[in-house]
């Protein structure tokens, strides 16, 4: 069995910032009837999709929570953050990050390449969520 792999933001109760690395249980499951089954776990359902895409030199000015809870799967390029507690990660293509600090001390994000970056983005819809942790 394989396990996937991602990167949890998320704020504490005194409203600090954190990085939580998940890892979940993959299960065999039915995917279509002409195949063997395939590995699967649920995820976050998603209301929406989007392209996300910054330059090279890209940074933000201040540390601020999301607007939104997203799940980020990064394509190309690399992006960092840095949480409040002083944490600081780099997400380079194949990472994915789920974003899920929408109140307190935010983050600091910033692009640390020449070719920008390019990120697959979801927004996850808090009318249906059904989380694994």
């Amino acid at each position: 069995m394989q396990n996937a792999r991602y990167v949890r933001l998320y704020t504490d109760r005194h409203g600090e910032t954190h990085f939580e690395d998940i890892e979940v249980t993959l299960s065999p499951q039915d995917f279509t009837d002409e195949a063997v089954p395939f590995e699967m776990a649920r995820f976050l359902p998603v209301k929406s999709t989007f392209w996300l895409s910054g330059p090279g030199d890209w940074s933000g000015d201040v540390p601020r929570p999301s607007s939104r809870r997203l799940i980020l799967c990064t394509l190309q390029g690399e992006y960092q953050i840095t949480v409040s507690d002083g944490e600081v990660r780099c997400f380079p293509a194949g990472s994915v990050l789920f974003v899920d600090d929408t109140l307190g001390q935010g983050h600091l994000t910033s692009i640390n390449n020449k070719r920008g970056v390019l990120v697959f983005a979801m927004s996850v819809d808090e009318n249906e969520e059904k989380s694994l942790f």
